[in-house]
This record gives structure tokens, C-alpha cells and sequence, in this order.
């Protein structure tokens, strides 16, 4: 496509901006896959170039994270295999069936998240006792959110560190980590499969993935530093923002 200069400077700033917000709290989809709808690309190239930029800008975020020593990833390993498997099994049923219903619930059960968030004392800085191990999370609710990445994905970057915080009682910094290397298995293999079959438009989704690195790093350095005393109302606005687009501008 033929795009203005000043069209493609507008798409890296919202990239830029995409990256600080989903290396907080998630959802920087929001912003990037509607702008690269409106610029008028299609339906699949505009979700084959938004996932490669911010598989990039995930990639950035959870790369910072593991080197500052908040993301151990040999405890993750089946919960990561899992989540891909969910991630191509969402991905295939997805081309087969309605998922109208899916659009409807998942509103709500953001809101949910929100609400506990925003009702809830402040998440403490240091783990609680689990509800599960990690091969029960690996078999449960990685699979589950690797089958819905694929399948749906909107408030993926919301609900998984909620997982992590509620089933393996990780505080929420290294929730948020974990979250985006969760979501970088998830969203890199969607990515790889719509690079290998031709849909990225690269002269765009390599500029929009410097964008992404830039903003990510600002926004995970953010998180380390701030902890879950930005973390939480941040999550919790941007939960209620996702909730909210979805219901009213699905």
C-alpha cells in the first residue's frame, strides 16, 4: 500500500504508545489493529502486521523483565507448551465456529477483573500460598488462554496476570512478567504462521516494531521500578477501557 509519511509517523506513535501501555497492563491491541484498520488495510493483512510489531514489542518487554531477574522461565516451560497447543487449537476451531457467543461474555468477565481490582486492598509486593501447582496451571489456565489468544484474544494481557496473582499467588510484578512471555508464545506463533503465509506488510510492521521496543522497555523499566502501586490502578483502567470497547464497539 501507498501510505503517507505523516500517516506512517501517526501509526509508529500509536505503536510507541501501544508498547508502554501493554508492557504495564495488557491490550495495546486496542490502539495499534483498529488505526491499521482505519488506514485502510486489510482485515488480514491489518492482523498479520499488528501481530508481528507487537510480538516485537512483547518480545522487547519480556527480554527486560527476565534480565532485571523477575521472570524465571524453567517453571513456565509446560505452561508455555501449553499455551501454544491452546494458541493453534483456538486458532483452527476458530475458522470453524461462531464466536459471537465468546464476544458477548468476555465483557463482562473483564469487568469482573476490573471490579476486583479496583475492590480489593493493595496486592502485596511479595507471593501468597497457590491454589494450584504449576503443571495444574499448565493443564488448566494456560491452555485455556493459549486456546482463547487464538481463538479470540481481547483482554488477554488482563486476565492472565489476574490468573497468575489468584491460582499461583505471584505478586503482580512477576505476574506482569509472566504474562508477557505467556502472551509472546501465544501471539509469536500466530505471528510466524502470518509471516510464512504472506499477509505482513513488512514496510510497516518493522517501523511500528521499533516503536513497540521503545515503548515497552520505557514501560516494563516502569513497572520494576514502580511496582504494583502503578500496576494496579493502571490494570484496572485499562481492564474497564478493553470491557467497555468491546461491549459498545465490538
Amino acid at each position: 500500500m501507498d501510505l503517507s509519511l505523516l500517516t506512517q509517523l501517526i501509526l509508529v506513535t500509536i505503536a510507541f504508545f501501544a508498547g508502554l501501555i501493554s508492557s504495564i497492563a495488557g491490550s495495546g491491541g486496542i490502539l495499534t489493529l483498529p488505526a491499521l484498520l482505519w488506514v485502510g488495510l486489510p482485515p488480514l493483512t491489518a492482523l498479520a502486521t499488528n501481530k508481528v510489531q507487537s510480538s516485537v514489542g512483547t518480545l522487547s518487554s519480556t527480554w527486560n523483565f527476565f534480565r532485571r531477574g523477575h521472570l524465571a522461565v524453567k517453571p513456565l516451560v509446560a505452561s508455555i507448551v501449553m499455551a501454544i497447543i491452546g494458541s493453534i487449537a483456538g486458532t483452527l476451531t476458530v475458522q470453524a465456529v461462531d464466536g459471537a457467543t465468546l464476544s458477548r461474555l468476555i465483557p463482562f468477565l473483564l469487568l469482573g477483573i476490573a471490579i476486583y481490582f479496583l475492590m480489593s486492598p493493595k496486592v502485596k509486593q511479595t507471593d501468597s500460598a497457590p491454589i494450584l501447582g504449576l503443571n495444574a496451571f499448565a493443564g488448566t489456565a494456560a491452555l485455556g488462554m493459549g486456546f482463547y489468544g487464538g481463538f479470540f484474544g481481547p483482554g488477554m494481557g488482563s486476565i492472565m496476570p489476574f490468573l497468575f496473582l489468584w491460582l499461583l499467588g505471584h505478586n503482580l510484578v512477576k505476574a506482569t512478567a509472566e504474562t508477557k512471555l505467556m502472551i509472546l508464545a501465544v501471539n509469536g506463533t500466530s505471528a510466524v504462521i502470518f509471516a510464512v503465509n504472506g499477509f505482513v506488510l513488512w514496510e510497516l510492521a518493522l517501523p511500528m516494531a521499533i516503536a513497540q521496543i521503545v515503548g515497552a522497555r520505557l514501560g516494563s523499566n516502569l513497572v520494576m521500578t514502580r511496582g504494583s502501586g502503578l500496576l494496579q490502578p493502571i490494570i484496572t483502567v485499562v481492564t474497564i477501557g478493553v470491557a467497555l470497547k468491546l461491549l459498545f464497539f465490538p
